[in-house]
């Protein structure tokens, strides 16, 4: 029995959670997957209710779970940033899910390049430090200084910059950081990852010519990781990989990025696979509370409509079996999705004419079907 957080949030991630439990549910009637899920009511509901956004009893009880299983964050009601960064970045702070994996598989007929070549790259985007930790600032006129503080597991910094500006001056900064063990574990994941899938080298993303200090430590690192692994390596700057994933996907298969470019890229393969509505993630800490979810956000303008597409959902759903050990299980939704793709048996977005209901219970139907 697995033990599962539901954290269904908001707009769409309601709806599309139901329907990743719905599929689960039919995993568990022909296999001997089996879980009970507890709902946690984390959100912009409740943080317009109480003010609410993570809390320590909300973190408590979560940490007693095998795996979160999460739906989507943001709504229009609340100013950008505070609940994707009270919740989510907070959570996976909090739990340390320093991997973040993310697929990106050509669903053909999907995919929007010419060349009908398969790919399949998985994209291991470094999740905890980078450019996403909030460490920077605004200053002024006047100001004179401004101080910075950073405190996180890996590093405490406390550092006070002194600026001068001009009369009518206003600058913000944003500050990344990358740690030695934060880059070791990383490095090490993903050469671990890359050995079990049977690629024979990780591709790292970097911009490595313009900050030379972050990202050549990475590198260095990376270097030493491969020889350790005795795996193949290749570097890719940023700009050079958005290029590539557009004529020649086909030749990556595990690549390495860090957090800011990760996010970007990702949702440049996403398009590739057929939209944001085809991306599942893991949230990964494989010593810990790993948490799954689509990648799309809430989409609060189709949002109780029945519009969404629910894939995203399941395939974030199939990641959480293979990770709590029953890949096999995870597999059966794969083929169901690859069912309905070809049978046209999704949502609008997808060239179909089903709601995000009916498209689960397409899923559901065709794995159900696999006990007859």
């Amino acid at each position: 029995m697995k033990h599962l957080a539901i954290i269904p949030g908001d707009g769409i991630g309601k709806e599309v959670t139901e329907v990743g439990l719905a599929v689960l549910d039919a995993v568990s009637e022909i296999s001997s997957f089996d879980y009970d899920g507890e709902l946690f009511d984390i959100g912009s509901d409740r943080y317009l209710r109480t003010g609410e956004l993570l809390t320590d009893e909300d973190i408590d009880d979560l940490r007693k779970k095998d795996a979160i299983y999460f739906g989507a964050i943001g709504d229009p009601r609340v100013k950008p940033g505070v609940l994707e960064q009270g919740v989510l970045l907070r959570m996976r702070a909090v739990f340390d899910q320093y991997i973040n994996l993310r697929p990106v598989t050509s669903w053909f007929p999907l995919v929007p390049l010419k060349r009908e070549v398969p790919f399949d790259i998985h994209f291991i985007r470094e999740n905890t430090e980078d450019f996403y930790m909030g460490a920077g600032g605004r200053f002024g006129p006047g100001d004179g200084t401004s101080r910075l503080k950073v405190k996180r597991e890996l590093y405490e910094l406390d550092v006070e910059l002194n600026v001068e500006a001009e009369p009518a001056d206003e600058f913000a900064f944003e500050i990344g950081f990358l740690s030695r063990k934060g880059i070791d574990r990383f490095a090490d994941y993903a050469f671990r990852y890359a050995a079990a899938r049977g690629d024979d080298k990780v591709t790292l993303v970097d911009k490595a010519n313009v900050c030379t200090h972050v990202y050549g430590m990475q590198r260095e690192i990376f270097e030493a990781k491969a020889e350790e692994h005795g795996m193949g390596l290749e570097f890719m700057f940023v700009d050079a990989m958005a290029m590539a994933m557009i004529v020649r996907p086909e030749t990556f298969g595990t690549v390495a990025v860090p957090n800011l470019f990760g996010d970007i890229l990702t949702d440049l393969g996403a398009q590739l696979q057929g939209g944001l509505g085809m991306g599942g993630s893991g949230n990964i800490n494989p010593q810990g509370v790993s948490m799954f979810e689509p990648i799309h956000g809430s989409a609060p303008d189709i949002a109780g409509q029945g519009k969404a597409n629910p894939i995203a959902a399941i395939l974030a759903a199939q990641m959480l079996l293979e990770n709590q050990g029953y890949p096999e299980e995870g597999m059966m939704l794969r083929e169901a999705v690859r069912y309905c793709l070809d049978h046209g048996k999704t949502t609008r977005d997808l060239g179909g004419n089903l709601n995000t209901e009916q498209a689960g219970r397409a899923v559901v139907e065709h794995v159900l079907n696999r006990k007859k």
